[in-house]
């Protein structure tokens, strides 16, 4: 489990792509879905799933270290 502003830094930190991070964000945090998301971001959502698996495991990384 995470914070909404934890999850933000380590978005802002790790994340290098401004659309990856709107992509994790909308995802993320606000809870929408990989097709609302995917329309957003002018991706299919197979690419908006593939983004946020992607990252998945270096969001989880960084907020571990930090104890978030």
């Amino acid at each position: 489990m995470y914070t909404n502003s934890a999850m933000l830094e380590a978005i802002s930190e790790c994340v290098h792509d401004e659309r990856h991070r709107e992509a994790l964000r909308l995802k993320l945090i606000d809870g929408w879905t990989y097709e609302r998301v995917a329309e957003q971001i002018d991706r299919t959502p197979r690419q908006t799933y593939s983004i946020v698996k992607r990252y998945e495991p270096v969001l989880k990384s960084y907020l571990s270290r930090l104890g978030k």
